[in-house]
């Protein structure tokens, strides 16, 4: 019998019986790969554990009892998992290499192996390398298990035959099955592998955490499929060179995927981050132009950061936009704002945005922080001390209420903050009496509130 040949995609895991130059699916240029799919037998995709065979049930016949967690004794990462991790629960955790996942997982276990047993397994460290990186961390658990190996299936098997609570595999880009002609790290690899350690975390209630790393497209290296695969999704973020760290959750089937942990790197591992809005606020430059102190709510928590951007006059046929921390997109429609509803012409000027703290803002709310610093920026005269904002901008320039506004000003007010900026809203009757809020409902009028307390202030107008 004639083999059967397919063609996958290494960045998005299509298949196809005939190559493409470029993938119908995602789009992308020379991924097609040539795969020959082994022969189907009753072993492929398993070892020695199989789902037994199942019959419709009545859900009123389910029982479930109380979802039992494990606490990773780091509280930021609780936090993000929504208590904890779920018995029998299966975690991605990715990342660009190098930005610390490996450290976070492996200062989990030090908690962790208190009240569980825990393998740790590692395909790009040998024994002596994690020992040492172990001793660094100041980690001396003595019922913490390492296991060294990329095969698959002798992982499957150290794991039944220790049947650990909890298992760690670092990296899923490393492991691969024997029974497969496709090169480790490729997208069928991981995607059996994966397969396999979901099937016995799901069949032997194991929680199976898997790191996997992410490429300069802000993908996993490798397919992203993964994401459909697992529970939970947990990305970590934050400038490599920075100290702070942000982990997300960018799916839980257990929990909120709007929580936050903040971190710091240390040359002892990861801190947790008590007081973010601090921390990020740390180093505020004082009267200078281009900032803004925006507050935004990630999950529950309240959270100050700063906003910077940089207006100069180009010195190129088109301008350059550059986001860090924001959307780019939105970045560019604020510009567009600007310009037709401001009268501030950007069209031949260079602008740059920046989140301080390698942080990453996508929540609505940033639209008005940001549209001030870029317009600070432009004129070139700085915003008031002790003056915060928050408030999503329409294509009108209208200015749209946003949720929580009473805990963002409490935060604000918290760390020292007289002056709000806001949207005409609601808010509690005892908050204006803690803080001045300026209520405005276009852009124009922001900017208006802007340069009135910049006049009286003795200092010159931000608009025109």
């Amino acid at each position: 019998m004639k083999q059967k040949t397919v063609f996958l995609c290494s960045d998005c895991g299509y298949e196809s019986p005939k190559w493409y130059g470029k993938c119908p699916s995602c789009g992308a240029w020379n991924t097609m790969s040539e795969f020959k799919p082994a022969a189907p037998s009753a072993a492929r995709g398993t070892t020695s554990f199989v789902r037994g065979a199942s019959r419709p049930t009545l859900l009123g016949d389910i029982e479930t009892g109380d979802e039992a967690r494990f606490l990773s004794g780091i509280g930021e990462l609780d936090r993000v998992l929504g208590g904890g991790a779920v018995h029998g629960s299966f975690v991605l955790v990715g990342g660009e290499p190098g930005i610390g996942k490996s450290t976070l997982l492996l200062q989990m276990c030090q908690e962790m192996c208190r009240n569980a047993r825990v393998l740790y397994v590692s395909g790009e460290e040998s024994l002596r390398q994690i020992k040492l990186r172990a001793a660094r961390l100041h980690i001396s658990s003595p019922e913490l298990y390492i296991l060294s190996e990329t095969d698959m299936d002798q992982i499957i098997n150290e794991t039944e035959l220790m049947a650990p609570d909890i298992l760690i595999v670092d990296s899923i880009q490393t492991v691969y099955k024997r029974d497969l002609t496709a090169a480790p790290g490729g997208t069928t690899q991981i995607k059996e592998c994966a397969m396999s350690l979901m099937q016995y975390a799901k069949n032997k209630n194991v929680t199976i955490f898997i790191v996997g790393h992410v490429n300069k497209e802000g993908t996993l290296a490798g397919p992203k499929i993964l994401e459909h695969m697992v529970d939970c999704v947990l990305y970590f973020e934050g400038e490599s060179a920075g100290p702070f760290r942000c982990l997300r959750a960018a799916k839980n089937r257990f929990g909120s995927t709007n929580e936050i942990g903040v971190f710091e790197m240390s040359e002892h591992g990861l801190v947790e981050v008590a007081n973010p809005s601090a921390a990020m606020l740390a180093g505020h430059p004082q009267g200078a132009s281009g900032n803004c102190i925006a507050c935004v709510m990630e999950g529950s928590r309240p959270l100050l950061a700063e906003v910077q951007a940089l207006a100069a006059k180009t010195q190129f046929g088109v301008p350059r936009r550059t986001a860090a921390g924001v959307d780019y997109n939105r970045m560019v429609l604020l510009l567009a704002i600007l310009e037709k509803r401001c009268g501030l012409f950007l069209s031949s000027s260079d602008v740059y945005v920046n989140v301080v703290g390698g942080m990453r803002l996508d929540e609505p709310a940033v639209d008005l922080p940001m549209l001030l610093a870029i317009a600070s920026s432009f004129r070139d005269k700085p915003l008031p001390e002790g003056v915060m904002s928050f408030g999503e901008v329409g294509l009108t320039g209208e200015l749209r209420a946003v949720s929580n506004a009473g805990q963002r000003i409490n935060e604000a007010y918290r760390l020292g903050f007289h002056t709000c900026v806001m949207p005409d809203q609601e808010v509690d009757e005892e908050l204006t009496r803690k803080m001045n809020l300026v209520r405005v409902k276009t852009v124009g009028d922001a900017i208006k509130a802007v340069v009135a307390s910049l006049a009286a202030a003795g200092l010159s107008k931000l608009g025109r």
